[in-house]
């Protein structure tokens, strides 16, 4: 497929077709790659988990990291119904 180039503000780049996005899975972000002299555009995924340890910090810094649910283990077992 042949595309033009576009001025976009003092940028340049290109429209692809949404039927094109869809093949591919792209949404909102892409991950741009030069290869010798070739563009390579790639879906672009988070990481399982990125971000976390900036949230927990976060969270423990606005005192709002307590438990939801009490995780005291019986360790008696009196009561325990089996």
């Amino acid at each position: 497929m042949r595309a033009s180039i576009i001025k976009i503000g003092n940028s340049q780049g290109i429209r692809i077709p949404k039927t094109i996005l869809r093949q591919c899975n792209i949404q909102n972000e892409i991950d741009i790659e030069v290869k010798g002299k070739i563009i390579v555009l790639k879906p672009f995924y988070k990481k399982a988990r990125e971000g976390w340890s900036d949230s927990f910090k976060q969270m423990k810094k606005n005192s709002d990291d307590t438990l939801l649910i009490n995780d005291n283990i019986d360790l008696q077992m009196e009561n325990w119904k089996w």
